[in-house]
């Protein structure tokens, strides 16, 4: 009986910690910093704009580092504004976490 309830609550974390690893993949495109500063370039799906930004679930974002995305978002790029100043550091670190986790669900 006791080698059940174990077993039961391993399976419980498993399932949540899975969980707690989708949630950042489920909410790029709906997280408010994203709505308000990312979607009228990267798309309202983050799949990119026709002469706007490249999508943030495919192609060479999928790629990069964290490091990489966070000084891209923060110093900008090209076209890309700067939005170290706009931007909290927390808000840049969630968006690099959000774009590198889904990416890796594809």
């Amino acid at each position: 009986m006791n080698i059940l309830r174990l077993a039961a609550a391993i399976l419980l974390c498993l399932a949540f910690a899975r969980a707690q690893n989708a949630k950042p993949e489920a909410s790029l495109t709906s997280n408010p910093v994203y709505e308000k500063n990312c979607a009228k370039c990267h798309g309202k799906t983050a799949e990119g704009r026709f002469m706007a930004g490249p999508a943030l679930l495919s192609g060479k974002a999928t790629t990069m580092s964290a490091d990489d995305l966070r000084n891209i978002i923060t110093n900008g790029k090209h076209h890309m504004p700067k939005f170290g100043e706009k931007l909290s550091s927390a808000e840049i670190d969630g968006l690099v976490d959000q774009i590198q986790a889904s990416s890796k669900q594809k």
